[in-house]
């Protein structure tokens, strides 16, 4: 079941992934689909709505999905196993200007976009002064020219304020009120003062929400995540083989994982893609003894 919602839809370029690097998210996603489809999967266009396991342990799926006669048209699925690849959700900031220009120059990751913005003139929003200086810092390595914005964070210490001086990043006070941009790209970051500030590319940390409401009624919920004391966001907590604490249910990818970029979240898919087989096959081998056992046909070769 596929909803088309991707989460780096709006990025140019896919990073970090071996063999695949500077691959449109586009592209990578057709291919992956119609490798998919060549070994005999299924691609069924539609949203999840809510998951149940009958009686009979198998999971019910409801989902919606439009056709040419319908935009809310319905349908259930049954299966053994769920493998939950939903992803998350970037929550931006309200701030004017940052949606319509994210994933192009409204960015959030060094190791995913600092390539395309290398050498330029780049602003930090902080919403968060931990997470602001962090990236700032990381930013610091791809351009001589990085200013934070102070915005909603808290006022930096004296030992952060030696490390902005000390990396040449100037630090500017006052709320943002939005970003601009003109027929080649973002511009400048606009204070609630008037004041305009010159960039050409703008550094920010969404809240990353799991995309999972759907499996509230399993009992599966999202967990708060957080580096250090500070929350970024939620996702589904799991083992190493993407084992939910609803047997059955796997997970894998950003929505137990909010950190990871393409190549992990494709790794863990094929992990936890392993350990389904493996519980299947565990499955179907305990129902196997119990139907060759003493009372039942034998299926001995004569």
């Amino acid at each position: 079941m596929d909803s088309g919602q991707a989460r780096n839809a709006p990025a140019g370029h896919v990073h970090n992934y071996l063999g695949r690097e500077g691959t449109p998210p586009a592209e990578l996603y057709r291919d992956g689909r119609l490798e998919v489809i060549g070994y005999g999967g299924q691609i069924v266009e539609g949203t999840v709505t809510g998951v149940q396991r009958d009686d009979d342990g198998m999971f019910r799926l409801e989902a919606a999905y439009s056709t040419a006669h319908s935009t809310r048209a319905h349908r259930v699925i049954r299966a053994r196993r769920l493998l939950v690849t939903s992803g998350l959700v970037d929550q931006l900031p309200d701030i004017e200007g940052l949606a319509e220009r994210w994933g192009k120059d409204v960015l959030h990751c060094p190791y995913c976009h600092g390539w395309e913005v290398r050498d330029q003139a780049i602003g930090i929003i902080a919403t968060n002064l931990t997470i602001a200086m962090h990236q700032a810092l990381l930013w610091r390595q791809w351009s001589d020219d990085v200013v934070l914005f102070l915005h909603t964070a808290q006022e930096p210490s004296a030992d952060q304020l030696e490390e902005l001086a000390a990396r040449g990043i100037p630090l500017v006070a006052g709320e943002v009120a939005a970003v601009e941009s003109g027929a080649n790209g973002l511009t400048g970051v606009r204070l609630h003062s008037g004041q305009m500030v010159p960039r050409q590319a703008v550094a920010i940390m969404t809240r990353l929400e799991a995309r999972a409401g759907f499996l509230a009624d399993l009992g599966l919920l999202a967990s708060e995540q957080y580096v250090g004391e500070v929350s970024i966001g939620t996702a589904i907590p799991a083992g190493p083989t993407g084992a939910t604490d609803v047997p059955g249910v796997y997970v894998a990818g950003n929505v137990t994982n909010p950190m990871a970029q393409v190549i992990v979240a494709a790794g863990a898919g094929l992990g936890a893609g392993a350990a389904i087989n493996a519980d299947l096959m565990a499955e179907d081998t305990r129902n196997a003894v119990e139907h060759y056992r003493p009372g039942q046909p034998s299926h001995s070769m004569q």
